[in-house]
């Protein structure tokens, strides 16, 4: 697996300087991310190796829905067993070319042949595609956060590369911060939006209605942290009746 750019390594990116002098990594701290969440259902995403990484990355796009293929001659015993169940696609043998990326919405590659993940990463910039080589960011046009999943909540932490580990930390830290608690009251006013798109006519109103809930004063995540559901509801049937139009 190539790892991040580091003095004296050998080189792993496009610049080729031979052994590592960090060129390619000086502005990414400086590099602002346009942070968005993909949908990935029935979306074709290709994963180049099936080593360690190369399992943690499918199992990251399975859990999205992505409809994932790999390429790579051999893989982990658990890569092999979700293609024998039909989870995934798995084609024995080396990465080909730019036709592997035929109706392809994203590529990771993890392989430990910088000239295959380079070419990988050219192959995917001329199709204006996204492409991620794992731990080489000037082979990256998008980066994995860590994510903390709840329910429907989804957290993204990223450090830009800085620190995996302390990324980790605030992982745990925000798992703990962010409970089941929350994920609940995320589908409780979801299950209300349907009410305030048909009943309350502008934005603004909407707006005022669910922060009323949120913020109000009744904690509803102190109520659900005592069980008590109904008393959310409660809350919400509440804010239905002060915000119905006259």
């Amino acid at each position: 697996m190539p790892a991040a750019a580091y003095a004296g390594k050998e080189c792993v990116c496009q610049f080729n300087r031979g052994i590592c002098d960090q060129t390619c990594v000086q502005d990414m701290l400086a590099t602002p991310f346009y942070i968005a969440c993909l949908k990935l259902k029935g979306r074709r995403c290709l994963v180049v190796g099936g080593g360690d990484i190369g399992l943690e990355k499918i199992e990251g796009l399975l859990a999205c829905g992505g409809d994932v293929v790999c390429i790579a001659p051999e893989v982990h015993p658990e890569v092999e067993r979700l293609a024998a169940e039909g989870s995934i696609a798995w084609e024995q043998r080396e990465y080909a070319g730019p036709e592997d990326l035929d109706a392809t919405f994203m590529v990771i590659a993890c392989t430990d042949d910088t000239a295959i993940n380079i070419g990988i990463y050219d192959d995917a910039e001329h199709r204006a595609m996204l492409v991620n080589v794992v731990d080489v960011p000037p082979l990256c046009n998008f980066i994995l956060p860590a994510i903390v999943r709840t329910g429907p909540l989804a957290i993204a932490i990223s450090t830009a590369g800085a620190s995996p580990a302390l990324a980790k930390r605030m992982k745990r830290e925000i798992s703990e911060l962010f409970g089941e608690e929350y994920a609940q009251l995320a589908i409780m006013l979801n299950d209300a939006r349907g009410w305030a798109k048909g009943t309350l006519p502008t934005y603004q109103d909407r707006k005022a209605f669910f922060e009323e809930i949120v913020n109000g004063d009744q904690d509803p995540i102190a109520l659900l942290r005592a069980g008590d559901s109904e008393g959310v509801r409660a809350l919400i049937a509440a804010a239905q009746i002060s915000h119905t139009p006259a």
